[in-house]
């Protein structure tokens, strides 16, 4: 119950000090679409969503995977001016995950999405929004060391930047998450940008649908963890397509015919808002604050048996 109690308490203060900071109000957001208008994220462009037919409505529904694009239309619909924005309770189901101490079946994040000026959209802008969130974080993170006084800081005062082919050519020889490792190693907190499109060797750092964030202009917050020995991603956020990033995407990865589809006509179109947003993990955020070894000790999924066991030899109390 200690647990439970430092959970809500990192949930509050985040949401709270998040709206603050990025002029955000909080919106109500739908578990699920329906199939056939683009508007659910594609993710990498490979994974299934969980899908179901309504015989009342005589359509298919699927679970949300994120609410990337969902975002952008609802701040359409409330025509929110430019500076501010919305954020929201996500939850998901992603059956192709591999459950783990960092993965579940669930999904639980804070959805946020900004509204930016055409002259906004530049890596400057997308910097200052990194550090903001940063600053959030070690905010709440000071409160977590106030409450629960077994809990010490270990997040650095600044956060470093460096693009995915910095990061190659930095370490050639390493995969992508033994690079986030080595770098996350050196400086405990860094955003990794430009992710998405092919490096010079020939492949992206890590898979990013072709329809939402610019590929040029998006990345990740990654931490160095401790209790795990190695890096964690806290958030992947970017600045979204307009019409000309969104063409050369999908022509890059060979999905011209979505265009027809609805929303993405109303980005070709100039009928939805530029903007920045992105999805932090409530419970990786939970996790990492109260110094957790495992994500299922601060969530209610299922874990197969052994993994249940590997937990209780290893003193870890899943939640149930």
């Amino acid at each position: 119950m200690h647990t439970e109690h430092a959970i809500k308490l990192v949930k509050d203060t985040f949401q709270q000090q998040l709206s603050a900071a990025l002029h955000l109000r909080r919106v109500t957001a739908p578990l699920f679409v329906e199939a056939g208008h683009g508007l659910n994220d594609d993710l990498t462009g490979v994974e299934k969503p969980v899908s179901f037919f309504v015989p009342a409505l005589n359509r298919q529904c699927e679970i949300v995977h994120s609410l990337a694009k969902w975002k952008r239309v609802k701040l359409s619909r409330i025509h929110a001016e430019a500076g501010y924005g919305i954020y929201t309770d996500m939850n998901a189901i992603r059956t192709f995950e591999t459950p783990d101490c960092l993965h579940s079946l669930y999904v639980d994040q804070w959805d946020w999405e900004k509204v930016l000026h055409r002259e906004q959209r530049n890596s400057d802008y997308l910097h200052d929004t990194v550090r903001t969130i940063y600053r959030v974080l070690c905010n709440v993170e000071y409160v977590i060391c106030e409450r629960c006084p077994d809990i010490k800081p270990f997040l650095p005062e600044q956060i470093r930047f460096i693009s995915a082919e910095e990061l190659l050519q930095r370490y050639p020889c390493l995969s992508p998450k033994q690079r986030e490792d080595a770098i996350c190693r050196e400086y405990g907190a860094v955003f990794i940008e430009g992710i998405g499109a092919p490096l010079s060797d020939g492949q992206p750092h890590d898979q990013r649908a072709a329809d939402y964030d610019d590929w040029s202009l998006n990345g990740d917050i990654l931490i160095w963890y401790p209790p795990l020995d190695r890096a964690v991603e806290l958030s992947s956020m970017g600045i979204r397509v307009d019409a000309d990033a969104l063409a050369k995407q999908l022509r890059r990865t060979g999905h011209d015919d979505w265009k027809q589809l609805e929303y993405h006509q109303a980005v070709i179109n100039d009928q939805l808002p530029l903007t920045i947003g992105g999805g932090i993990g409530q419970s990786r955020l939970c996790m990492t604050l109260l110094h957790k070894r495992h994500i299922g000790e601060v969530q209610v999924s299922e874990w197969s048996d052994e993994e249940y066991l590997r937990c209780q030899q290893q003193g870890i109390t899943l939640l149930r």
